[in-house]
């Protein structure tokens, strides 16, 4: 087996992983698993699928420095518009069973739920980095390319805003996720970033 193929079978595995939690939630809803709302039990799923997607987006630039496995880089594209389908599909979910599709009731929902307009904005933040996250917008914007989706880490802290308000009344499993966050975000830093080659130098000798 070719290296071209095993990159077309590692993004279909990917594809496939990123797809399944969203099937096994529909059964769920069609097989009435899915508790007495199935309406908020999606649209729960969908919004923590969407921010497990975003950081697993973010963690692939420090896997890449820390492992110089290609495999991370080939998919970080992919999963960046798996992350904006799932927070579509949330807001979908929001629009179909809490509105009920009723757009006259979104004014009064934002002055009651200020979490709906922070998520928006995460929202349309996603949509910018979806649309330009092809070549031809790399090679039109040029530096301003990478400016552009740092738009990220502002986003991953909308969706962990959103999330708080979300859930504030048990904050555990929040606490988790920003733990998640923070450590992906620390490796960004300047200083951790130059150390993980170091690492991945050291494990090498280990292994050898």
């Amino acid at each position: 087996m070719d290296a071209q193929h095993r990159w077309r079978l590692w993004r279909l595995g990917v594809f496939l992983a990123a797809l399944a939690p969203l099937l096994i939630w529909g059964w769920q809803v069609a097989s009435n698993a899915a508790g007495p709302e199935p309406g908020r039990y999606l649209l729960l799923n969908i919004g923590i699928g969407a921010l497990w997607m975003l950081l697993l987006t973010l963690s692939l630039t420090p896997l890449s420095r820390l492992t110089r496995w290609k495999g991370f880089a080939l998919i970080r594209r992919q999963l960046g518009l798996w992350t904006l389908a799932y927070a579509t599909l949330h807001m979908l979910s929001y629009a179909l069973f809490i509105l009920g599709l009723d757009w006259a009731m979104l004014g009064s929902e934002l002055v009651k739920r200020p979490y709906i307009i922070v998520g928006m904005l995460a929202l349309i933040g996603l949509v910018l980095l979806g649309a330009t996250s092809n070549r031809w917008s790399m090679r039109r914007l040029g530096k301003r390319w990478k400016s552009l989706h740092r738009l990220a880490y502002p986003i991953l802290g909308l969706v962990l805003l959103h999330f708080f308000w979300v859930v504030r009344a048990d904050l555990g499993e929040w606490a988790m996720y920003a733990a998640i966050a923070a450590l992906v975000m620390a490796t960004r830093l300047p200083p951790v970033a130059r150390t993980l080659p170091r690492i991945r130098y050291r494990l090498s000798r280990a292994q050898a």
